[in-house]
């Protein structure tokens, strides 16, 4: 699954409720939700070349590290 809707259902203290599209309630850091309000719509999306890009830097600084 590359693509994930949620919907803030509530804001309880310090969490936003959000529900997925399959009716699970998820509590999420409300500060991620700054300006955001109940029934707003987020569409969370993954970013595949960034994500392997993240790797290989990461890869790349402890070969530096060890290699000394």
């Amino acid at each position: 699954m590359n693509n994930m809707r949620i919907i803030i259902d509530r804001f309880e203290g310090d969490f936003a409720l959000c529900e997925t599209e399959n009716g699970k309630i998820l509590d999420v850091p409300s500060e991620l939700f700054e300006n955001a309000h109940e029934g707003d719509v987020f569409d969370i999306s993954f970013n595949e070349k960034e994500t392997l890009n993240r790797k290989e830097n990461l890869n790349s600084r402890l070969k530096n590290l060890f290699d000394r």
